[in-house]
């Protein structure tokens, strides 16, 4: 295992991002799943988890979830996880409780390091603006205007921040996610080699996904990369995962020789 963490940014903390893709609410609920699974996984290894921004679905669920996991290797090993997730089980949403099909993108970026200064990013640069936190639904959970959005001038990137109801805590954790993109971007500009960093950028629908989470008729957990597949999915939501994580490294190991 050592030998398939050696990556330059490996040993960082993880910023890892959970978008909704085809399904509709279903896949609110995949995200808001999966959010559960990666903090689990954490939190049973004593990893450092912060949940960094949550996106509300309008019935249920997240749009998008990001969290910040620390750790010894926590990108080296997080990285194993990106791409489309796929959830087959019978729909809580449907009232003919039909079985459905959802997917979730998985991004995964090394966390920039502030005391290195290795991502400078000036007061100039940055246009800041302030509106409020929505919840379930659409509605507004906050009075005060305390949700960040933050864009970088010269890039034109865009992130925003809505879990805290402090302006300044918001601020802090959309800088955290704004200096792990820029990261990206340079080594982007720089080598070419984004795909190392966050893996390739594919719609999240049929045909594209890493991974097949069943619940219904059976239950059953398989990586279409590694074909490691596991029967007790319940413990793989709750955040065991380690056995995916191991034979995607393992592979590709092997592929790189």
């Amino acid at each position: 295992m050592q030998l398939t963490l050696s990556g330059q940014y490996d040993d960082r903390p993880a910023i890892l991002t959970i978008h909704s893709g085809a399904g509709g609410t279903d896949s609110h609920d995949w995200v808001e799943m999966l959010v559960g699974m990666y903090a689990g996984w954490a939190s049973s290894r004593n990893r450092p988890v912060q949940v960094l921004d949550t996106a509300y679905g309008d019935e249920a669920g997240l749009r998008t979830g990001t969290l910040e996991i620390g750790g010894q290797h926590a990108f080296g090993y997080l990285n194993a996880e990106v791409g489309v997730h796929r959830l087959v089980r019978m729909s809580p949403f449907d009232p003919a409780r039909r079985r459905q099909t959802s997917f979730a993108r998985v991004e995964v970026l090394p966390a920039a390091l502030e005391e290195s200064g290795e991502v400078d990013i000036r007061p100039d640069d940055l246009k800041m603006d302030f509106f409020r936190s929505s919840g379930p639904g659409g509605q507004n959970v906050q009075k005060v205007a305390s949700a960040v959005r933050l864009t970088h001038l010269p890039t034109g990137l865009v992130v925003t921040c809505q879990t805290e109801r402090s302006q300044h805590q918001n601020r802090d954790y959309a800088m955290r996610i704004l200096r792990a993109r820029l990261l990206a971007l340079r080594e982007q500009e720089r080598a070419q080699q984004l795909s190392n960093l966050r893996g390739v950028r594919v719609s999240a629908e049929w045909g594209n996904q890493i991974r097949s989470y069943v619940l219904h008729p059976y239950k059953s957990v398989k990586d279409h990369r590694t074909d490691f597949q596991v029967g007790n999915a319940d413990a793989v939501l709750a955040g065991e995962i380690d056995g995916f994580i191991e034979a995607y490294l393992v592979s590709k190991l092997g592929n790189d020789k």
